[in-house]
């Protein structure tokens, strides 16, 4: 096995002891490790880029770094053992696609791209020192890349109560990150038998805008297609659908009008898991069964580095504190954001898209603007642009779609941004949708 290249886990770093094999000596390590370990010893001058997070815009950053910067020693920590794709989940509950699709292995494009890949959790950030605190140990870094997506923050429905937290998250499971929840989801669409299926959506912004209605009219089609008595109520913050508001409005009428009703301006204001009740500020509801998406915030990662941004009141944004042009830390130019954690880049839209397709996109940018700085070059700013697509029928299989294009305007010098949907349903979106996501999954995934 390339040395540079491993999966650490513990049963790994065991058998290492017992054989002396080859990953045990690349790391260099002491015979017992402990939080307070130094781990993957630096190797000369190599200029170290360190990524926290391997999702869409983490794996990307650590191939493109290692093309851009050939002699860096890039070192990628992600605490799953497999890649999941958030892009095509929804598809999966349904049976669209199978597993395959949307899990992956992490070290063949470790392997591919020449960075190493190490599977830990990370526990804190040392800025001062340049390290990483994770649970083997600790790593140095000259360059940092956070890209550990999102934390869903129940504490703002429920306080300190975490028996409430705990409930919700093991009996009403949001299924936004990764990955058991997953299979929690997929398990409760297949079990619903009837009733009234509530569905909240996180207030904006939050992870993939348009895929929690993708998500109700898969789960109604699975209703529709088995004849199940059942309806689901959407609870959306919003004062209407969007992004893509016609395409979906049309769907729910056309397709399910029977199943789907969408409550508009429906903010949560107690909830109570225990007795299936729900108060908004549009009524109050009773439900069967739920999936109960919370507001969603950046990575506990951000927050464990003290880089989460503050309002003009001085109170926390939950999102990171970052230069909107160039990506970074405002506080520490040594540490990079990429993904559904950065933090709000224009005041005419807000925050990109937290979508796969920016990830992937900003970690490109990111990996740029390291480069450059590398090798003394003035750092450019760039701009991504995002593309999703969304089914709304399975049978016939139809999709719709948004498109946000992004420039500079000349008089303010801030970024803008244009929004275009693509509100008619047709399957010529879906073959689109499926030639998107082999083109993504084949740039950083390696397949």
């Amino acid at each position: 096995m390339n040395r540079r290249n491993f999966l650490i886990t513990p049963p790994a770093m065991a058998l290492a002891l017992g054989l002396g094999s080859a990953p045990l000596q690349s790391l260099a390590a002491p015979a017992i490790l402990t939080p307070a370990s130094r781990i993957l010893p630096r190797e000369g001058k190599k200029p170290r880029i360190v990524i926290c997070g391997g999702g869409w815009g983490g794996m990307t950053a650590a191939r493109y770094l290692r093309e851009l910067i050939p002699n860096s020693d890039v070192v990628l920590l992600e605490r799953n053992p497999t890649f999941w794709s958030g892009p095509m989940s929804n598809k999966w509950l349904i049976d669209i696609v199978n597993t395959d699709f949307v899990n992956h292995d992490m070290q063949r494009p470790a392997n591919r791209y020449g960075y190493t890949l190490l599977q830990t959790e990370v526990t804190g950030f040392e800025r001062d020192r340049k390290l990483v605190r994770t649970a083997h140990g600790l790593i140095e870094y000259d360059f940092l890349i956070l890209s550990g997506g999102i934390r869903n923050a129940y504490e703002a429905w429920f306080g300190n109560d975490q028996r409430a937290i705990d409930h919700t998250r093991t009996h009403f499971p949001s299924a936004y990150i990764p990955n058991a929840e997953m299979f929690a989801l997929k398990r409760k669409v297949q079990a619903f038998k009837g009733g009234t299926l509530v569905m909240t959506l996180p207030p904006p912004p939050h992870r993939c805008p348009p895929s929690p209605y993708e998500r109700a009219c898969l789960i109604a089609w699975h209703i529709k297609k088995n004849r199940i008595p059942g309806k689901i109520l959407i609870l959306d913050p919003k004062p209407k659908v969007a992004p893509i508001h016609m395409g979906y409005q049309t769907a729910f009428r056309e397709l399910y009008p029977d199943i789907i009703t969408h409550v508009p301006n429906a903010r949560v204001q107690e909830l109570d898991p225990f007795n299936k009740r729900i108060k908004t500020s549009a009524g109050e509801f009773r439900f069967d069964d739920a999936i109960l998406m919370p507001p969603h915030q950046a990575a506990e990662m951000v927050w464990q580095a003290d880089l989460i941004g503050k309002d003009a009141n001085g109170k926390p944004t939950g999102w990171a504190d970052m230069h909107p042009r160039l990506f970074h830390a405002h506080s520490d130019d040594s540490v990079y954001f990429v993904g559904d954690l950065m933090g709000a880049i224009s005041d005419q839209f807000g925050h990109y898209p937290k979508s796969g397709h920016v990830a992937n996109y900003v970690g490109r940018i990111v990996a740029q603007n390291i480069a450059e700085r590398v090798s003394g070059k003035e750092v450019l700013a760039r701009l991504p642009d995002n593309l999703c697509y969304m089914m709304v029928n399975a049978e016939p299989q139809e999709e719709i779609s948004v498109k946000f294009e992004y420039e500079v305007d000349p008089a303010s010098g801030k970024v803008i941004q244009t929004q275009i949907d693509m509100d008619v349903r047709t399957e010529d979106l879906v073959k689109e949708d499926f030639a998107w996501i082999k083109e993504k999954f084949s740039d950083f995934l390696a397949i």
